[in-house]
């Protein structure tokens, strides 16, 4: 006699014969002692898709076009009310929550049967609820969210549902903080604390793997967890992807330390000014910029921002802009996200090769303005590029009053970051290259003082006292000119 396990004591058909096993014991040709064991199908885990695989189900707010065959008093259209019971003629309150068109099609038959001979019920959805569902964790706008149901295309019928991207966009996008790896969708259940799923959208973002990009359900929430280790070049891949903020939302960050004018800025993506320096992300560099450019000084090894999370912790984000000028790592310049701060520290020396570099750097300003007074034949408020030496500075002010200016030394008078004011007497030699002896770079506010001559100091003695009679010799010198004489 042939065994059969108690679970195949239906007709077996294609659909039953599955596996090498269960084939032998369909054909007859496996003995009771050959049969392994046969154990009850264990329930699976939620799939990782959620909603993907997911048929619309039906909810308070749903717009449904009821017929019944031949019965057209009792067909028509119906708004679902928030309870999810729709109340239909005859047969009272029908509960429609969470059921399929095709399930709603068969409750309301089966109320119907007891005043309606074979019921035949059509149930077509006419206009989907919104859903409704929150956004929390390291977005820029955590909240509670409706999005819309999207009808179907191609060979996909009926309503398609949002995904966990165009909720996370509806959010603002992620800041520069979250964790896109191991975002969790949390759906509510019937009976129970809820289904977890992790999602992994920066496998989404790279190879565009659509089982990362769930599909949501009304009351699902969407949390994005915070980083613990910051990637730069991850960071700036990000926020360059779908799922950051609108680049040209205006970010308002504070710039201090060695800037030219620190403070609080507003920082917008795209074209901002007139020139192509103010084009593209809103990055430190472009801050900086903003900022007035960094001052002679400044350590750009050093640079650090300090970023608030959504919880209100902060952290530190060191940032080398020295390798961005050497080694063309533009990770470097990481993009800004609204309340950084920017500090650029002071350094305890820069060599005048760095000095000189750094000048022509984007992130330097155009010009700065050093005042040359005394003995020069233009004196005044002079611009002159950043890596300007003193002998430049000079030049730039019409050089020396020739039969006046003491051409040996003059005297640099700086305004240090401590607030001391130092003054010393250089040595001037126009044939001498960039140094810090004879031919310093100057910084901005920068004041050089050319004294007279020990000949014009003297000259200037004798003419005081003589002033008073000055008139009357060029008196005598008009009468002489006209000819007239006493």
């Amino acid at each position: 006699m042939r065994y059969v396990p108690r679970q195949l004591t239906r007709p077996v058909g294609a659909s039953m014969c599955l596996g090498v096993s269960l084939t032998l014991i369909c054909s007859g040709s496996i003995t009771r002692a050959q049969l392994p064991s046969f154990q009850e199908p264990q329930p699976q885990p939620p799939p990782a898709r959620l909603a993907q695989s997911q048929a619309y189900t039906l909810g308070g707010g749903d717009r449904i076009r009821l017929d019944i065959l031949e019965v057209p008093q009792y067909s028509g259209e119906y708004q679902i009310p928030p309870g999810g019971s729709l109340n239909l003629p005859l047969v009272g309150s029908v509960r429609l929550e969470g059921l399929t068109e095709q399930q709603a099609a068969q409750a309301i038959s089966a109320r119907y049967q007891s005043v309606i001979k074979r019921p035949l019920v059509t149930v077509i959805l006419l206009s989907p609820r919104p859903l409704n569902l929150s956004v929390s964790g390291e977005v820029n706008r955590p909240g509670s969210y409706t999005l819309s149901f999207t009808g179907g295309v191609g060979n996909v019928p009926g309503v398609q549902y949002p995904t966990v991207t165009q909720a996370i966009q509806q959010a603002g996008g992620v800041t520069l903080s979250a964790d896109i790896r191991n975002v969790q969708v949390r759906r509510r259940q019937q009976f129970g604390s809820g289904a977890v799923t992790t999602v992994n959208l920066w496998e989404f973002i790279q190879t565009g793997n659509p089982r990362q990009n769930v599909l949501l359900g009304d009351g699902d929430t969407v949390f994005v967890p915070i980083l613990t280790n910051l990637n730069l070049a991850e960071a700036r891949q990000i926020a360059t992807s779908s799922l950051a903020p609108d680049p040209e939302e205006p970010l308002t960050v504070a710039v201090v330390g060695e800037v030219n004018r620190p403070g609080t800025y507003t920082i917008v993506g795209g074209n901002t000014g007139t020139t192509q320096r103010n084009v593209g992300l809103p990055t430190i560099t472009r801050a900086i910029q903003i900022a007035g450019g960094i001052k002679p000084m400044a350590d750009i090894r050093q640079i650090s921002i300090r970023r608030v999370t959504k919880t209100g912790a902060d952290y530190t984000i060191p940032i080398n802009l020295w390798q961005l000028l050497q080694l063309g790592d533009f990770n470097q310049d990481t993009v800004l996200q609204e309340g950084d701060t920017i500090i650029v520290p002071t350094a305890s020396d820069v060599s005048p090769a760095d000095a000189t570099e750094l000048a022509t750097a984007s992130f330097s300003p155009d010009t700065i303005q050093v005042s040359v007074v005394g003995e020069v034949t233009r004196p005044g408020l002079v611009e002159v590029p950043p890596n300007t030496p003193l002998n430049q500075a000079l030049l730039a002010a019409g050089g020396f009053e020739f039969t006046r200016a003491r051409k040996s030394s003059v005297e640099l008078i700086r305004l240090n970051p401590d607030g001391t004011v130092s003054k010393r007497t250089i040595p001037i030699d126009f044939a001498q290259g960039i140094n810090d002896q004879s031919n310093p770079i100057v910084r901005n506010n920068d004041i050089i003082l050319v004294n007279r001559s020990g000949a014009a100091r003297i000259a200037d003695t004798l003419e005081a006292p003589l002033s008073p009679l000055n008139g009357v010799f060029n008196l005598f010198r008009l009468f002489d000119l006209l000819g007239i004489f006493f």
